[in-house]
C-alpha cells in the first residue's frame, strides 16, 4: 500500500473512532444480542463454513462485510418488530442474519443479486428452514440493490427481512466505506493517490444519494448519519490529496 494511503487509512479509522453515528451507541444491547448471536447460534456457525468459499473477496465485500450486514440486520430486527409475538422476533432475528451472510455470495456475477437468490436456496437446501422462510431469505437478496426497481413482497415478513437487509448493507456506505472498503479496492487495483484523487468527487456524490432509499423506520432515522459521517471522512480525503504537491 502506498505510504499515502497508510496514513490516510490511519486517518480515518481516527476520524470514525471519534464520530460514532448514534445507531451504534443508542443500541449497544440490540447490538451486543446480535453479535453473540452470530458467533454462538450453531445454524449461524454451519452458515458461515458454507458460504466462505464464496467470500473469499479482497474489494471490501467479505466475510467481514456479510458479517456486520448480518449482525446490524438482525437488530433492526430488534428495534422494528417490538409489536410483533417474541416467537416470530426470534424467527426473523435468524432470518435476518441468514440473510446478511449469504446477500453477496455471487457479488461479481452480472445480476449478481439475482444469481445470489437464486443460490441462496441450493445452499440452505438441507437447512431446518421451511419453504417460506428460504424465499424469504432468497427475496430479500434479490431485492438488496440500491437505485433497482423493487418488487412487491408477498407478505409482511418478506418485506420486512428484505428492508432489514437493504438498510444494514447500505449502513456499510458510511465509515466503513472509508476505513476499510477503500482500502481493499485501491490495493487490488493498484489505485495510485492521483487515482483515487480523481475518483472520489464522483464517489462522494453517488454515496450521497443512498439516504432517500432507507426502508425501515430506524434506518430513515439513523441511516442518513451513518452515511454523512462516512463522507466527512472522503471529504478529509479529498482536501487532503488537494493539498498535497506531490504524490512521490
Amino acid at each position: 500500500m502506498h505510504k499515502i494511503f497508510e496514513q490516510l487509512k490511519i486517518e480515518a479509522k481516527k476520524i470514525a473512532s471519534q464520530n460514532m453515528p448514534k445507531f451504534y451507541t443508542l443500541f449497544v444491547k440490540e447490538q451486543r444480542q446480535s453479535h453473540a448471536f452470530f458467533f454462538d447460534n450453531p445454524l449461524i456457525y454451519r452458515l458461515r463454513e458454507d458460504v466462505l468459499p464464496f467470500l473469499l473477496d479482497k474489494t471490501g465485500h467479505g466475510i467481514d462485510h456479510a458479517k456486520k450486514v448480518a449482525i446490524d440486520a438482525s437488530t433492526l430486527i430488534l428495534l422494528e418488530c417490538k409489536k410483533l409475538p417474541q416467537k416470530t422476533v426470534k424467527r426473523l432475528f435468524l432470518l435476518a442474519q441468514i440473510a446478511g451472510l449469504l446477500h453477496d455470495i455471487c457479488r461479481y456475477e452480472p445480476n449478481h443479486a439475482q444469481k445470489g437468490a437464486e443460490l441462496s436456496l441450493k445452499i440452505l437446501e438441507e437447512y431446518p428452514l421451511d419453504t417460506v422462510e428460504k424465499q424469504s431469505i432468497a427475496f430479500a437478496i434479490q431485492e438488496h440493490e440500491a437505485f433497482s426497481s423493487q418488487k412487491q413482497p408477498k407478505d409482511e415478513y418478506q418485506e420486512i427481512i428484505s428492508a432489514v437487509l437493504y438498510d444494514a448493507d447500505k449502513f456499510r456506505w458510511g465509515p466503513d466505506n472509508f476505513t476499510t472498503t477503500l482500502w481493499e479496492i485501491s490495493t487490488t487495483k493498484e489505485w495510485s493517490p492521483l487515482d483515487l484523487k480523481n475518483k472520489l468527487p464522483q464517489a462522494l456524490d453517488f454515496i450521497s444519494k443512498i439516504n432517500t432509499t432507507f426502508r425501515t423506520n430506524t434506518g430513515m432515522h439513523f441511516g442518513p448519519e451513518i452515511i454523512e459521517c462516512g463522507l466527512n471522512i472522503g471529504k478529509y480525503m479529498y482536501q487532503t490529496l488537494n493539498q498535497l504537491e506531490n504524490y512521490a
